[in-house]
């Protein structure tokens, strides 16, 4: 009996633990200065942010002028993107911030 209940009770700890990982996540949206504006600012900008921690996904766009980053915020702050687009010649403002 005791085997079988824990049979049950297993998936159900996984699946949780699971789903507690997959709903840390928060979008940043922000512009750059000097504005990005070609395909060569945007892979510097995409292969330079993506080494902050927590990055999980990072998108640009040059006509919105815009570079959208999914990050886990227990891994990372707003000072960290700011501090690692200053690396790379750039200041970051918001645009909007999601969960």
């Amino acid at each position: 009996m005791r085997k079988y209940l824990l049979m049950m009770v297993l998936p159900i700890i996984t699946m949780t633990a699971a789903a507690q990982k997959t709903q840390t996540a928060d979008t940043l949206q922000v512009t750059t200065n000097p504005q990005m504006h070609c395909a060569n600012c945007e892979k510097k900008i995409k292969s330079n942010i993506r080494f902050v921690k927590g990055v999980k996904k990072i998108e640009t766009s040059v006509p919105q002028q815009t570079v959208t980053i999914i990050y886990d915020p227990r891994k990372s702050t707003y000072q960290d993107f700011e501090k690692a687009f200053e690396k790379i010649g750039y200041r970051i403002e918001t645009v909007g911030k999601e969960k």
